[in-house]
C-alpha cells in the first residue's frame, strides 16, 4: 500500500514569530498577517483537491494541540467550507520545545549562554537548548506519529515538525533542514514524488 499523501501547513504568523522569539510550547495567537496566512493555504488546499478531483471529506485533518495550530487549521477548513471543528489534536505534532529559550530572540540565547547557544549552532540537530529538546527526539515522535496514519491527511503544525519530517522522510538531511525556511501561508505535500510546496 502506498504510503499516506500528508498535506503538511505551518501555523499562520504571530507576533512572536514578527519579532523573532522562540516560542516552542508557548501559546501565542495568530495576529492579523497569520490569520490571512492561514485563509490563504486553505486556498491553496482547494485549489490542490480542484486540481486532483480529490474531496475534502475523503481526508483525515489533524493539527497540534497549541492554539496557533489549531486556529490555523479552523480557518483553513472555513476556507474549505467545512465545519471549523472537525479534525483531531496530535501532541506529537507539537512545536520543537525551547526550554528555557522560549520567548527570546537568537540574539538573547547567545547573550545569556553563550557556550551552549554555541554548542547548539554547531550540532543543532542532536543538542537541545537548556530544559528543551532536539530535533532528534522531535523527529522521533513526528516519524511515531507519520508511521500510524491510514489516510490521506491534512496536517497543520509548526515550523521545527516540519523540518523534523523532512529529515524523517529523507528527503532532507540533518545539517540541510536544521535552518531551513518553512514558509506560512504555503502547503507542502508530502507524497509518492517526494516533496512539493504551493504557495
Amino acid at each position: 500500500m502506498p504510503a499516506p499523501t500528508v498535506y503538511y501547513i505551518r501555523h499562520g504568523e504571530t507576533e512572536w514569530n514578527a519579532e523573532g522569539k522562540l516560542q516552542g510550547g508557548q501559546d501565542i495567537p495568530l495576529n492579523d498577517l497569520g490569520r490571512r496566512q492561514a485563509a490563504d493555504a486553505g486556498g491553496i488546499l482547494a485549489d490542490l483537491f480542484a486540481r486532483d478531483g480529490r474531496s475534502e471529506q475523503s481526508l483525515a485533518f489533524v493539527a497540534s494541540p497549541l492554539g496557533r495550530a489549531r486556529a490555523t487549521m479552523e480557518l483553513v477548513r472555513g476556507a474549505l467550507r467545512l465545519p471549523a471543528g472537525g479534525y483531531a489534536i496530535d501532541d506529537r505534532l507539537r512545536e520543537i520545545g525551547y526550554g528555557d529559550w522560549e520567548g527570546s530572540t537568537l540574539a538573547q540565547m547567545q547573550a545569556a549562554d553563550p557556550d551552549v547557544f554555541a554548542a547548539r549552532q554547531a550540532e543543532k540537530w542532536t543538542v537541545p537548548p537548556p530544559g528543551g529538546e532536539s530535533y532528534a527526539a522531535v523527529q522521533a515522535r513526528v516519524l511515531d506519529w507519520y508511521d500510524q496514519l491510514t489516510a490521506d491527511t491534512v496536517a497543520v503544525a509548526h515550523g521545527g515538525t516540519a523540518r523534523a519530517l523532512m529529515v524523517a522522510l529523507g528527503i532532507e538531511t540533518p545539517d540541510s533542514a536544521a535552518d531551513l525556511t518553512i514558509e506560512q501561508g504555503a502547503v507542502y505535500v508530502f507524497g509518492d514524488s517526494g516533496l512539493e510546496k504551493y504557495c
